[in-house]
């Protein structure tokens, strides 16, 4: 057997099971590493499928020229697409891919156009503006625009989504995956969702992209874009293949831990994957902790190979310029735990309690937050400061249960986040964290904790 063609190779990519970096999860959790199609990443799908769909309507006639913006990946499977069909290629990427993309896309012929990455979208200088130029400009040119064409999102619910439900057996109960463009994951998570109604969604996103906060509330918060440096994830725009109906959760990941778990990923489970797949896996992971049982399956997306980032992630030196390693001892919430050496216990309190013997023992332990559970569940938590503030205004809740009144849960983070991340989750309303260890056992870890962690 053999193929007629580079393209014939794409897809039924493996499942890898996680072993070293799942320690202490329940459940199991796979890999699909996509990094076996011919172009080393997930993107060569939908690039085929663009390119053919472009076809079969008469948009690309042959010895046409395929133009568009990309990070990298998507412009290689539309190469391998064109040097296969006879297509020219001109390629828009932004400042902060790495030049081992930049040089890839050349080696396979296509021209590359670099743009700078601080820009806003609608910016003539940005490297969307800059395609969409391009298009109108050359005669007999297409703009797959991999953003806004369902071609992308058919793609994975065509292949990606069946291959997953085929090789679990339909066991799946949990899907993760990087949102970019929004195609594998909303494609995917479209195809078995409608295998099993059940089956979880869970995206990934990176701190400085708008998607988690729009899901979240439905509102398109500018605060919310800033750069960040990881690559293929997040976006400051919203494409029309981001179905967020077809994403149950959000989970935000920070550059420094998706490039650290990169490089995990090659050390402890030799898979040398690219930044986005230390992103998905962080950010599955970090959920997969809190929410995945004995019997439950997850799959994540590792969608490219580590060759894109050898002098970026894989680089010592370019990871100590961007303070992503550095010699602290408590460079994660595992690492603080440890140092308390079982001090700082922590105490709960149960919803059906009255509102003065949670007072009581806020004064007598000397502190001023506490979970709420109920039974083995953490449900809500209340403050000292809040609790006076209520009490003064109605004297009478003293003798209500707390979870009439509590606030929301404290959150829970991953052994392995780092102190930027929990740091950042630090403010007036929320004085400390929680974090699960190998064992199921809770800790809790304040604002003292990470100061000391910091200056230490």
């Amino acid at each position: 057997m053999y193929y007629n063609s580079v393209i014939e190779a794409i897809g039924n990519t493996p499942l890898v099971k996680l072993n070293s970096l799942t320690k202490g999860i329940k459940g199991t959790v796979l890999a699909k590493v996509e990094y076996f199609n011919p172009g080393n990443s997930m993107k060569d799908r939908m690039a085929l499928k663009m390119i053919e769909d472009a076809e079969k309507v008469g948009i690309l006639k042959p010895g046409g020229t395929i133009i568009e913006g990309t990070s990298g990946n998507t412009g290689m499977g539309l190469a391998l697409v064109a040097i296969s069909r006879g297509y020219k290629c001109i390629f828009t990427l932004a400042d902060k891919q790495s030049q081992e993309k930049i040089d890839i896309l050349r080696a396979v012929g296509a021209e590359v156009i670099v743009c700078p990455t601080n820009v806003s979208p609608d910016d003539p200088r940005s490297y969307y503006s800059v395609a969409k130029k391009l298009n109108s400009e050359i005669e007999n040119s297409f703009y797959p625009n991999q953003y806004d064409n369902l071609s992308n999102t058919a793609a994975h619910y065509e292949t990606t989504g069946p291959e997953i439900w085929e090789q679990t057996e339909g066991k799946i109960t949990h899907y993760a995956a990087g949102v970019g463009t929004g195609g594998s994951m909303c494609g995917t998570a479209k195809y078995l969702k409608e295998q099993n109604p059940d089956v979880v969604s869970v995206g990934i996103d990176t701190y400085g992209s708008v998607f988690k906060k729009y899901k979240e509330t439905g509102q398109f918060d500018e605060n919310e874009v800033y750069p960040y440096l990881t690559e293929g994830i997040g976006e400051d725009i919203l494409p029309k293949n981001v179905d967020f109906s077809m994403i149950d959760h959000f989970v935000k990941v920070t550059d420094k831990d998706g490039a650290i778990m990169t490089r995990k990923l090659a050390r402890e489970e030799g898979l040398f994957c690219g930044w986005s797949c230390g992103s998905a896996v962080h950010g599955a992971l970090e959920y997969a902790r809190e929410n995945l049982e004995e019997n439950d399956l997850m799959v994540v997306i590792l969608p490219d190979h580590g060759t894109r980032y050898k002098g970026k992630v894989y680089n010592d030196n370019w990871m100590k310029d961007h303070g992503f390693i550095e010699a602290r001892e408590f460079a994660t919430a595992k690492d603080i735990i440890t140092n308390k050496n079982g001090t700082g216990k922590l105490f709960t309190v149960e919803k059906s309690k009255k509102i003065a013997s949670v007072v009581k023992m806020l004064n007598t332990q000397g502190i001023d937050q506490i979970p709420v559970v109920d039974g083995d569940h953490f449900v809500g938590s209340v403050s000292a400061a809040k609790l006076l503030e209520k009490l003064i205004e109605a004297p009478e809740i003293k003798d209500m249960e707390v979870g009439e009144v509590m606030d929301g849960p404290i959150p829970f983070v991953g052994l392995d986040n780092t102190l930027d991340v929990l740091s950042s989750m630090m403010n007036k309303d929320n004085r400390a964290i929680l974090v699960r260890d190998e064992a199921h056992k809770v800790h809790i870890i304040t604002q003292h904790d990470i100061l000391l962690a910091m200056t230490n």
